[in-house]
C-alpha cells in the first residue's frame, strides 16, 4: 500500500470559518450550559450519592470528553482562556477522582466500582476512548501534559486487564471507539503498545462463539476480515471500520484493507441516503437491508453521518479515488450539517428525510398499538437524554480543516474546497474560494509541488488554468493532476448547476421520484416557502429554473416551475392543474423556521 498522511489546514474565511466562529462563540457555551444543568460536568467530581438528582449515566463521560476535545481543537486555532480554565478544572477532577490503578468512570465509580470491565454492552471503553482522544488533542493544542499522562495510565490499565491478564468479562467492547483512540495515541506517542492493543481489540471481534451478546448489532457476527456488508448499529460500525482502515494502513494488512473496501462499497452504493445519512432504522439505530431507505421513518443519526465521514476520510489514504472525498462532501454539506440549527443552539439526533405532518397523525391513529411506530422529530432541541450528537457536532466542525488535504509520497491531494492554508513538501499552499457559493478555486504555491484537484462527481463542466493559461488535464479516478512551480496560481473553475437525480429502482421509497441538487447541496422543498400548503400533490415541470441567494437564509436557493395536481373528489379522472413556482432550500437548513412538511424526493413530468 502507498503511504499517505493527512495535512492539517487552517481555515481562513468563508462558509466553514463562519461555522467554526459559531461553534466558538455560541454552540460550545450552549452545550456547556446544558451539560452543566443536567449534571454531566458535576459527575466528574464523583460526589453523586443515591437519592440525588442527575444520576451519572454509563455514557456521560463520553459526552463531556467530546466537549473537551472540541475545546482543544478551537484552542489549537486560537487560545481561549475561559474554555481552557474549564478543561483544566475537569482534568483536576479526573486526577483527584481516579482510582489508584488509573481507572476513571463517573458512572461505575459512583454506583458499581466492583463491576468494572464486566459488562460488554456498557460504555466503559467507549468513554475511555473519548477521554483519550480529548487528552491527545488538548496536549497538542496547549502543551499541557497532565491530561494525557492520566489517560496513558488508564490505557495501560486497559492493556493489562484485557491483553495481558485477560481478566475482563469480555474481549472486545460492545460500543467501538477505544480502537480509534489507541491508534491516535500510537501516532502521537510513537509507542507501539497502543497500536498492538488496538489491533488486539480488532482481531478479537467475532472470533469467540460464546462471547456474551455477540451479534451483528455490535459487528461481532464474524471476524472483521471476513465481513462483507455494513451491519448493525451504524455509529459503532463506522467507528469500527475507521479503526480497521487505520490499522490496515499502519500494518500493511491487505486482508483488512479488502474488508474495508467491500464494506465501504456496500454503504455508499446500497445503504446511504442521498444526503449522506446512514442507519435507516430506529430499532437498534442500525443499517437495514440493502436499498431499504425509507424517507418518512428514517433514523439517520447525526453521529452516524460523522462516523461515515471518519471512515471515508481514512479510505482516501488507500487509493487515489475521489469517491471517498465525494462521500465526505455529501455528508458535511447535507446529512451531517442538518444536525445543528442555523443559530448553533439546537440539534437533531435523528435527521428526517421527509416530513408529512398529516400522514403522521393518520398512521398513528390507524395503528392501535403504535409503540413500534417511529417518526423522527421535526424540531431540533438543545439537549437529549442521550446527548452524544451535540458535542460530536462541535468537535467535528472545530476540526473540519483536517478533511481538506492529504499527501501521498509525492502529491498533495486537495479533497475539499475551503478557504485555507497548509504546508507540504516544503511548499506553502494557499487556497482561496467562496465555495460552496461559487465554483472558482484559486490555489497558489511558493515552491514546486504536484497537486491533485478533486473534480466532484456532481461537476460536469470545469476547467483548469495555470497562471491564466488553460491547462489540459484528464482526471484519473476523479482527480486532475497538476505540476505547480513556485509562484504559480492554479485556478479550478467548476460550474455549479441544478441537477435532477434519480434513485436506483430497488430503493422502493424513491421509485418514480426526482431529487434536486445544486453543487454539493441536496435541496429540499419545505412548506414554509410554498404557501404552507401540502407538498404531496406537487409535481415538478422544470420549465424554468432560477438560482438565487435567499435574503433571509443567506443560502443558495432554487426556484423550479411546478404544479399542484388536485383530484376532484375522492376518485376521479378530473384533475385540476395549478401552476406555481416551487422554492427549494439546502436540505441542511430545513426545520429552522417552525414545524412544517418537507420533501427531498418529488415526481417530475
Amino acid at each position: 500500500m502507498a503511504v499517505y498522511h493527512f495535512t492539517k489546514a487552517v481555515i481562513s474565511k468563508g462558509f466553514w470559518a463562519e461555522k467554526q466562529k459559531l461553534i466558538r462563540e455560541r454552540t460550545i457555551w450552549n452545550v456547556y450550559k446544558r451539560f452543566s444543568e443536567t449534571g454531566r460536568f458535576e459527575a466528574f467530581k464523583l460526589n453523586w450519592k443515591e437519592g440525588m438528582p442527575n444520576k451519572p449515566h454509563i455514557f456521560w463521560d463520553s459526552d463531556v470528553a467530546k466537549w473537551l476535545e472540541s475545546v482543544a481543537y478551537l484552542t489549537e486555532i486560537r487560545r481561549e482562556p475561559k474554555l481552557e480554565a474549564i478543561v483544566d478544572d475537569i482534568v483536576d477532577d479526573i486526577e483527584r477522582g481516579r482510582m489508584k490503578d488509573g481507572y476513571f468512570n463517573s458512572c461505575y465509580q459512583t454506583q458499581m466500582p466492583e463491576k468494572r470491565f464486566l459488562f460488554r454492552p456498557n460504555h466503559e471503553l467507549y468513554c475511555a476512548g473519548h477521554l483519550i482522544e480529548a487528552a491527545i488533542a488538548y496536549d497538542k493544542a496547549t502543551g499541557k501534559s497532565k491530561f494525557l499522562n492520566l489517560m496513558k495510565d488508564y490505557a495501560s490499565l486497559i492493556k493489562k486487564v484485557f491483553m495481558e491478564e485477560k481478566s475482563a468479562g469480555f474481549t472486545s467492547p460492545g460500543h467501538e471507539e477505544i480502537e480509534l483512540a489507541l491508534i491516535k495515541l500510537y501516532d502521537y506517542t510513537k509507542e507501539s503498545q497502543w497500536l498492538d492493543l488496538a489491533k488486539f481489540f480488532i482481531d478479537e471481534r467475532g472470533v469467540h462463539e460464546k462471547e456474551e451478546q455477540g451479534d451483528s448489532n455490535i459487528q461481532d457476527h464474524m471476524p472483521v476480515r471476513s465481513q462483507e456488508t455494513a451491519e448493525g448499529h451504524a455509529v459503532r460500525a463506522c467507528y469500527l471500520y475507521s479503526a480497521m482502515a487505520d490499522i490496515a494502513l499502519r500494518t500493511n494488512d491487505s486482508e483488512l484493507k479488502a474488508a474495508c473496501d467491500r464494506i465501504f462499497d456496500n454503504i455508499v452504493n446500497r445503504k446511504m441516503y442521498i444526503t449522506g445519512a446512514i442507519g435507516s432504522s430506529h430499532r437498534g439505530e442500525v443499517f437495514e437491508d440493502d436499498y431499504r431507505l425509507p424517507n418518512d421513518t428514517a433514523y439517520a443519526e447525526t453521529c452516524a453521518a460523522i462516523a461515515l465521514a471518519f471512515f471515508a476520510h481514512r479510505m482516501t489514504c488507500f487509493d487515489a479515488d475521489s469517491v471517498y472525498a465525494d462521500t465526505i462532501e455529501r455528508v458535511i454539506y447535507n446529512g451531517f450539517l442538518s444536525g445543528i440549527s442555523l443559530d448553533g443552539k439546537s440539534f437533531f439526533y435523528e435527521n428526517a428525510q421527509e416530513i408529512d405532518l398529516e400522514n403522521r397523525k393518520i398512521v398513528r391513529a390507524a395503528i392501535h398499538d403504535n409503540h413500534d411506530m417511529h417518526f423522527p422529530i421535526t424540531q431540533r432541541v438543545e439537549v437529549f437524554e442521550c446527548s452524544c450528537c451535540p458535542p460530536n457536532v462541535t468537535r467535528f466542525i472545530s476540526s473540519i480543516g483536517d478533511f481538506i488535504y492529504h499527501c501521498s509520497e509525492d502529491t498533495l491531494f486537495i479533497n475539499q474546497y475551503m478557504d485555507s492554508e497548509t504546508s507540504a513538501f516544503g511548499a506553502k499552499i494557499i487556497q482561496k474560494t467562496d465555495f460552496p457559493y461559487d465554483g472558482r478555486i484559486s490555489v497558489s504555491v511558493d515552491n514546486n509541488i504536484k497537486l491533485a484537484l478533486r473534480i466532484p462527481q456532481w461537476c460536469k463542466v470545469w476547467s483548469v488554468l495555470k497562471n491564466g493559461v488553460p491547462e489540459k488535464c484528464t482526471p484519473v479516478k476523479g482527480y486532475a493532476y497538476i505540476d505547480a512551480e513556485a509562484g504559480d496560481e492554479i485556478i479550478l473553475d467548476m460550474k455549479l448547476e441544478v441537477r435532477f437525480i434519480k434513485a436506483n429502482h430497488l430503493v422502493r421509497a424513491d421509485r418514480g421520484m426526482t431529487a434536486v441538487t445544486y453543487g454539493p447541496f441536496v435541496m429540499c422543498l419545505e412548506a414554509v416557502d410554498n404557501n404552507r400548503g401540502t407538498l404531496f400533490d406537487v409535481k415538478l415541470t422544470d420549465e424554468s429554473i432560477r438560482v438565487f441567494i435567499d435574503d433571509k437564509l443567506h443560502l443558495p436557493c432554487v426556484e423550479i416551475s411546478a404544479v399542484h395536481e388536485i383530484v376532484r373528489g375522492l376518485y376521479s379522472d378530473e384533475v385540476d392543474i395549478v401552476p406555481f413556482t416551487a422554492k427549494f432550500i439546502p436540505y441542511f437548513a430545513f426545520a429552522n423556521r417552525g414545524e412544517a412538511d418537507m420533501r427531498i424526493w418529488l415526481p417530475k413530468k
